[in-house]
């Protein structure tokens, strides 16, 4: 497999783009950041002309795969009559009206255009609401990449004096930041009650992902989310479920529809306009009015653009009209599990798979369970996954350097096929 017009592609784009892309992770691509001609349902095509199964999906957006044919005719009919109208739609008010049926609790809804906006978003309303500074985030959990949030997302553990500091992932993060953060280990009740019990009346609300996304795909602990809501209640400190990744793609109502844990606020993006830019925050009505009353500003020239508003509808619409989308979206990332489980075995392969059939993250490790971050960053070979991500893609399979896979309903089971025969020569290859 040959790569030429990639690599010729990418080394003009570094003299006229820093690093050549426009999102940091892209830079960690091999051979280069591909460059892509097309995609559609489960494959994509790069300018080489190599065919790929995508196991990316977009990191997590695509849940029907590329250019689903419902959403691109209808985001085609609806930008005929304008893009960016700055005013509001009929289909506005109907997403709205469908999310009513999609969350399992009452909320109101206010849209932006990505998750790192919203998530900024969420974090005002609660010190607005509460009228206290601070918030806490956990170790390992990543809400964007804005200086308020950055911090302790994939930290440098080995230094354990520095330990639940608040550490920041960029360059040139302002320093007050930092003061209004507050870091946690996460599943471990114990650790954050006994944050809480000094910090509490500073912290305005505690954001979370509810299933660990960006670390692993962790499951939370049984009566882990429960105990956090009833800690929060205690101290009143709202809290914000960030399901940027998981909402739309776990289940129709999230993560929350999952563990039956109500938040206060709850964050959304990625997966609910099946690739197009959206984002969404879901909060109690008696909280969100803040925004009403021109107490709390939030605002955004292309929030609700005609092209995002269509998708999100075109998305939820045959969302609500599948009653068993996410069942067969498990049972085929299920099927891809065991597969993948089996080959590694045959060929003396220790690893580790979790999460759910829709999202799921694959390990180099000999450990048995991984429940928070430092478990993950001390017990995964980082480097053997990236080594089988290469012999992967020369295999014909696309997947994300962050051990992270997306099933969309477009894999059919000759791309699963297929995919645990370019593991097992994988496999093969690094046994």
């Amino acid at each position: 497999m040959k790569f030429d017009n990639s690599k010729k592609l990418y080394s003009r784009a570094k003299e006229l783009v820093p690093g050549g892309v426009s999102s940091s992770i892209r830079q960690t691509e091999w051979p280069v950041p591909l460059f892509f001609e097309k995609a559609h349902g489960s494959k994509m095509w790069d300018v080489d002309g190599n065919e790929f199964i995508d196991f990316v999906m977009g990191m997590g957006p695509n849940i029907f795969g590329h250019a689903p044919e419902f959403v691109t005719k209808s985001v085609h009919e609806d930008m005929q009559n304008g893009y960016c109208l700055t005013g509001q739609t009929i289909k506005e008010n109907e997403i709205s009206e469908f999310i009513k049926e999609t969350i399992p609790f009452e909320r109101k809804v206010r849209y932006a255009s990505s998750g790192t906006e919203i998530v900024q978003v969420a974090l005002r309303v609660a010190r607005s609401y509460t009228n206290k500074n601070k918030f806490l985030k956990f170790e390992g959990h990543y809400h964007g990449w804005m200086d308020s949030v950055l911090y302790n997302s994939h930290p440098d553990i080995t230094n354990e004096d520095n330990m639940f500091n608040p550490i920041a992932e960029s360059g040139g993060i302002s320093h007050g930041t930092s003061d209004e953060v507050i870091i946690a280990p996460w599943n471990d009740i114990e650790a954050l009650e006994s944050i809480l019990k000094v910090h509490s009346d500073e912290i305005s609300s505690i954001i979370t992902e509810p299933i660990l996304w960006n670390t692993n795909v962790i499951l939370p602990e049984d009566g882990y989310l429960k105990k956090l809501r009833q800690l929060c209640d205690r101290y009143n400190i709202l809290l914000i479920f960030d399901e940027v990744g998981t909402g739309f793609r776990v289940a129709l109502g999230g993560a929350q529809e999952i563990y039956g844990i109500e938040p206060d606020l709850s964050t959304y993006a990625k997966s609910m306009a099946a690739g197009f830019p959206i984002a969404m925050l879901a909060g109690k009505p008696e909280i969100m009015d803040s925004m009403s009353n021109g107490n709390v500003v939030h605002g955004g020239s292309f929030n609700t653009n005609v092209m995002s508003v269509s998708a999100t509808h075109a998305t939820l619409k045959h969302l609500l009209s599948k009653p068993n989308f996410y069942r067969d979206l498990n049972k085929k990332g299920e099927a891809l599990i065991d597969g993948l489980r089996n080959v590694a075995s045959k060929n003396g392969i220790e690893i580790l798979i979790q999460g759910l059939g829709s999202v799921f993250y694959l390990s180099f490790t000999n450990v048995k369970s991984i429940k928070n971050y430092r478990d993950h960053s001390n017990n995964v070979d980082f480097d053997k996954y990236k080594e089988f991500s290469k012999i992967m893609l020369l295999n014909g399979v696309r997947l994300s350097q962050n051990g992270r896979w997306h099933m969309s309903s477009a894999h059919s089971d000759n791309d699963i096929e297929k995919t645990v025969h370019a593991a097992d020569l994988s496999f093969s290859e690094l046994a």
